[in-house]
């Protein structure tokens, strides 16, 4: 049946409101972000994500459209954890890498419903012993809310039973424009004073390093397109996919980064707990199916993920919090999306 899920079953989606107006629409495969609608001051709904024309067309695309990723999100080099010298291989599916947990990630996962009421939804979703090679088994939760003051509120929570690492986000690609095209045009602040560069595999080969001087420097708000593939370490990715170590990091009352339409009637907060933002200007988004268009091109949308700086595992001297998780610990990691209409 079309309106199955690969498990065989079907799709439940869930709509979150406020009494603004503001919609989100989410689904149970993959605790999948799919839409999120705010009122503009001339009364119509703007979309804010990208999105594909069905739920049966999630599985198919290769981009995480919108997906919770896990256990493991972003690169870890050469599928390999080591801990108090202890080796553990990973599957590996972004050859010689794996990424965003694995070929069967969180993302391709059939999450459970706990609860739900207007505003908000809770998935859940257990992660047995091994699971795409990771040791010991994990349970987790997500959990979007919408806010009357047009916030998105998404919260992942786990546990383990043995020492695991966990980086938990979502993988939604915004294009704040009312009509979607090129997001180089929106301008963008981060507020980060170090960055870490990338391969053209997408894994640090170093350390981190300073905005200062810089097309990585957004701490002043500009577009994107101003200094977009100026230097090496961008035309290896074909563009910005890179990590950024935040100034206030874990702090929710001051903005991780904000992000502004090309008209300039609508504007992005983002808020999080994570030590660091992933900044992906969407060069790999060729092909993808198309809410509305047919298919989307290259930069048609950005992720601002929240996050550890990739391969964290195997670096423990970075400067952020340490990303193992043991028994008896929480995970918790807390991001919001505001949304201001001009």
């Amino acid at each position: 049946m079309l309106d199955q899920a690969p498990d065989g079953k079907p799709f439940y989606l869930s709509t979150l409101r406020n009494k603004a107006g503001m919609e989100v629409s989410v689904m149970d495969w993959g605790a999948t972000l799919l839409s999120c609608r705010v009122p503009m001051k001339d009364g119509s709904l703007r979309e804010t994500l990208l999105g594909c024309p069905s739920p049966t067309d999630y599985p198919q695309q290769n981009v995480y459209l919108g997906a919770s990723v896990g256990r493991y999100a972003n690169r870890i080099a050469n599928g390999r954890l080591l801990h108090n010298d202890e080796v553990t291989r990973l599957e590996i599916n972004s050859p010689p890498h794996q990424l965003h947990g694995g070929p069967e990630g969180f993302d391709k996962r059939r999450w459970h419903i706990l609860s739900q009421d207007e505003q908000s939804v809770l998935y859940a979703l257990d992660s047995p012993e091994g699971d795409q090679g990771f040791p010991g088994a994990l349970q987790v939760t997500a959990h979007y809310q919408l806010t009357e003051d047009n916030r998105l509120r998404i919260v992942y929570q786990a546990i383990v039973d043995k020492l695991c690492p966990v980086n938990l986000t979502n993988h939604a690609y915004f294009n704040l424009d009312s009509e979607a095209g090129d997001i180089r045009h929106h301008q963008l602040q981060i507020f980060a004073d170090s960055y870490l560069p990338v391969d053209s595999t997408g894994v640090p080969p170093a350390g981190l390093r300073s905005v200062t001087d810089t097309s990585f420097d957004f701490r002043t708000a500009k577009s994107i397109a101003r200094d977009f593939l100026s230097d090496t370490c961008q035309q290896a990715v074909k563009g910005y996919d890179h990590a950024f170590l935040l100034q206030a990091k874990g702090d929710l009352s001051h903005p991780a980064a904000k992000l502004w339409s090309r008209d300039g009637q609508l504007e992005m907060r983002v808020y999080t707990t994570a030590p660091a933002l992933q900044f992906y200007s969407g060069n790999y988004l060729e092909g993808t199916p198309a809410r509305e268009q047919g298919i989307y091109h290259d930069h048609h949308g950005l992720a601002l993920e929240s996050q550890f700086l990739p391969d964290s595992p195997n670096h423990p001297e970075w400067p952020q919090p340490d990303c193992w998780l043991g028994p008896g610990e929480k995970y918790e990691s807390v991001t919001e999306y505001q949304f201001i209409a001009q």
